[in-house]
């Protein structure tokens, strides 16, 4: 594997980023404003400009792709991609391959953040585990016996659609909780926290809550053997961890609460590593 050269690209809201992934180690990053109100093709052509800079470097034995969309993973058809309308059905693998005649492996970027985790960050010793990405929204990709678990339509893993109180869990178990349930910024908030300020703490104390209540449902749903917990809103995980592990622990079953273990992703461009290990996951 540490031999073996892949392509990962995150394609974003606003940019696409790429690297050449060699094990752990990661190329120079390309990066690529899109265009995300244009044309199928404006946006493929974006895309393009980044894998032509990558491939310079001879021997790179795969491409992956991770996405904010649902996905026909076996055909790579994404579906209705966040932030570009005109994407509502492009056959990615399809074109990818026919221009650049290597493997194209392409998932949801929550799956591609779970299968990073698994094979180059906190998730290398486990058989089972799910990582939750904890930023606007609430998502999550699912690795069992070592392999990364899509479901039939690329679905598995919503637990941020689950009914929760009045909503979602995602309304109030996300970086979008301060602005749902309280009118305020988030950012803002986390700003405040840093220094202290003692309603800021507070807030962070019940945000801690929400996302325990979504831990035990991951829980009760797949019993990993580990949660690891990315995006943006992890960064303040010293603001929450303590409300977030009391929920926790009123999990029906004492011995499970006990030994699940909840970790914090210390990846670096995750999207792009995460990408790069579909190839990986396929060799299994």
């Amino acid at each position: 594997m540490n031999n073996t050269k892949v392509i990962g690209i995150d394609l974003g809201a606003t940019n696409i980023r790429g690297a050449i992934v060699e094990g752990s180690s990661l190329s120079a990053i390309v990066s690529q404003k899109i265009k995300s109100d244009g044309s199928v093709e404006e946006v493929l052509n974006d895309i393009y400009k980044v894998v032509d800079a990558l491939l310079k470097v001879n021997n790179v034995a795969a491409i992956g792709i991770g996405v904010p969309s649902v996905v026909d993973v076996a055909e790579g058809i994404v579906y209705d991609v966040q932030y570009i309308p005109s994407w509502k059905e492009v056959h990615l693998k399809q074109l990818m391959e026919a221009r650049y005649h290597i493997p194209v492996y392409v998932n949801n970027d929550a799956n591609c953040f779970a299968v990073g985790e698994f094979y180059f960050g906190k998730g290398h010793n486990v058989d089972s585990m799910v990582g939750l990405t904890l930023g606007t929204g609430l998502g999550a990709g699912i690795m069992i016996n070592k392999h990364l678990y899509a479901g039939s339509n690329c679905g598995a893993g919503e637990f941020g659609l689950f009914p929760y109180r009045d909503n979602i869990l995602e309304y109030y178990s996300s970086g979008s909780f301060f602005t749902n349930v309280y009118g305020l910024d988030g950012v803002q908030v986390f700003e405040d926290a840093q220094k202290g300020d003692a309603k800021a703490l507070e807030l962070y104390k019940e945000l801690g809550k929400h996302i325990g209540n979504a831990i035990k449902q991951v829980m009760y749903a797949y019993d990993p053997q580990l949660i690891v917990l990315g995006g943006s809103v992890r960064q303040a995980y010293q603001f929450f961890e303590q409300t977030m592990w009391q929920e926790i622990k009123t999990f029906a079953y004492t011995k499970t609460a006990e030994r699940i273990k909840v970790e914090v992703s210390e990846l670096q461009n995750s999207g792009i590593i995460g990408a790069a290990a579909l190839y990986y996951d396929s060799q299994q």
